[in-house]
Formats: structure tokens, sequence, C-alpha cells
């Protein structure tokens, strides 16, 4: 049996994945970063991307999120996020249309409050196509 670490997959909602993998890709941000079985203690900062799970059969889970927190503790890789979905349930032509407003906010802005919020809603649906283009082309999506 190959070396295994718990990963725990959490959205303010609800739990979105938990399972056991052989390596954990997150988008932390300084850069991407793998976490393996035995990693030392670990507290990161997520930018909005994609999480890669590879397990035991050679299969990987693939998710969005829109940021957050990446914890290692023992053999525990839990990873909490406003917003974490699966793969599959990434909609192209919703991330397009959240693109779009953000963008038309960023021009029509009434407040630096207000750009800050329509960059950050940029940011996270630029990185929400650029997960769907990604797995596109693994034939995932």
């Amino acid at each position: 049996m190959a070396n295994t670490i718990k990963v725990d997959i959490v959205s303010a909602e609800e739990e979105v994945w938990s399972g056991e993998g052989t390596m954990v890709f997150a988008p932390a941000e300084m850069g991407e970063m793998g976490i393996a079985p035995n990693h030392s203690p670990l507290l990161t900062r997520l930018k909005p991307g994609e999480i890669r799970v590879q397990q035991e059969s050679g299969e990987e889970q693939f998710f969005f999120i829109s940021g957050g927190i990446l914890e290692v503790q023992g053999h525990v890789v839990t990873v909490l996020s406003d917003t974490a979905l699966r793969a599959a349930d990434l909609d192209e032509s919703a991330a397009l249309e959240a693109q779009r407003r953000a963008e038309q906010a960023m021009s029509d802005r009434s407040t630096e409050m207000d750009l800050a919020k329509a960059k950050a809603e940029l940011v996270q649906a630029a990185a929400q196509l650029r997960a769907i283009q990604k797995l596109r082309s693994k034939g995932r999506a």
C-alpha cells in the first residue's frame, strides 16, 4: 500500500470532498505547491485556482476554489475556501458572464471599494475559466 494523506476540501456551505490522496497540488499565493504524505506542518493562503488530488489508483480529482487557506497537520490536508466546486460542476457560461460583469463594474465603479470588489470578482472568474480550459485540454470537461 502506498503512502497516502487524508484530504478534506470544505466550502463555506459544505464539505465538498473527503478522501485519500498520494499527492495534493494547490495554488498557494507564492505559486503552485505540492503536498505529499509526511509533509511538514504548514498553514498558507491560497489564491483562486485549481486543487488537484492524485489518488492511489492513478485517478485525479479536480476542484476549483475561490481562494482560502490550506493546512497540513500530520497526515491530513485541509482546504478551507468560501467557494469550492468539483470540476464537473464548473459552468463556463456562468464564469464568462461573471467575468463580463466584473469588467463592466470596474469601468463603472463609483468608489475604491467597488473597484477592489470588481477586481476580486474578475480574478475569480479568470481562474475558473483557466481551470475549465485546463480540464478540457486533459479531456476531463
